[in-house]
């Protein structure tokens, strides 16, 4: 489904959907490769575990909001199966959070004139 294929107010939400899920997609992303290349390198390399004590809650929390954002989107624009497999998993790799929100993000934006 493309965004010009959905009119007024359906057209308003699904924009918004799109656009919380690309913030949230953007935070958890950065949240997780800060907890993987930061953080427990510091805490089993260097014996510093504070960053992890709080980097790694925090990405908790942000991925619940996460997967609230996605089950709206999904729910809005009728994802398939393995897309919104893809926008779960993201959460998990690091990285991958960027690549999917760019795949997901790119069958709304409207076309060029």
């Amino acid at each position: 489904m493309s965004a010009t294929a959905v009119t007024g107010e359906d057209a308003r939400r699904l924009r918004g959907a799109v656009g919380r899920y690309r913030a949230m997609a953007m935070v958890v992303g950065a949240m997780l490769l800060l907890l993987v290349v930061v953080a427990i390198p510091l805490q089993y390399g260097a014996g510093h575990p504070g960053l992890a004590g709080v980097v790694a809650p925090l990405h908790g929390a942000c991925y619940v909001v996460y997967l609230l954002t996605v089950a709206d989107l999904a729910r809005r624009a009728r994802l398939r199966i393995g897309e919104l497999a893809a926008m779960i998993g993201a959460g998990f790799v690091p990285g991958l959070a960027f690549v999917v929100e760019r795949r997901i993000t790119r069958r709304f934006r409207a076309p060029s004139p």
